[in-house]
């Protein structure tokens, strides 16, 4: 069993070179927004696919949505799942790090439920968003990092009513490009 791990770690050694130069022209990415899952419970899952050097087509999985940064606590429940589809735009940088901005569309599902004096109250959360996105994003042998920021608009009253027209969310992705 030890030469087996000793063979295994020798067979990494001589092949690090090859694993740290990275891909030139990578045709896609996927990510997960880790900063949401741990302080949210919200896995948020996308993937790009690169239409050129510097821009790219995304689609992202929102699982366990919330509105902003609203939380469960309280006798408040979220059950709301989303889809987003964005084009992405990378400009200002190298192939080390990029600043990217991105126009995207949003179309959130499922329902909140809050219990306030033993009155439950359930808000239709289904509703579309249109809204941009700004971050960075760091190249390091085909893993991508960093923070990102996003202003969104919605066109529910109901949602609008429980929470806002306006939502800002935040965080940091970490990717793979292959």
């Amino acid at each position: 069993m030890k030469n087996l791990v000793f063979a295994f770690i020798g067979l990494i050694l001589l092949n690090a070179p090859a694993f740290s130069q990275g891909l030139q022209d990578p045709k896609g990415e996927v990510r997960l927004n880790f900063l949401n899952t741990i302080f949210l419970g919200s896995v948020e899952l996308g993937y790009e696919k690169f239409v050129s050097n510097d821009q790219s087509i995304g689609v992202e999985l929102h699982l366990n949505d919330r509105f902003g940064y609203s939380s469960g606590k309280d006798d408040r429940d979220f059950s709301v799942t989303s889809a987003l589809a964005s084009y992405n735009f990378y400009f200002a940088g190298d192939e080390n790090g990029r600043v990217y901005v991105s126009p995207f569309f949003k179309y959130r599902f499922g329902e909140y439920v809050k219990t306030v004096d033993n009155i439950t109250k359930v808000t239709n959360m289904n509703s579309a968003y249109i809204g941009l996105i700004g971050g960075y994003r760091w190249n390091f042998n085909n893993f991508a990092f960093g923070p990102f920021a996003s202003i969104s608009r919605g066109f529910s009253q109901e949602v609008a009513n429980e929470f806002s027209a306006v939502e800002f969310k935040a965080g940091f992705n970490v990717g793979y490009r292959f």
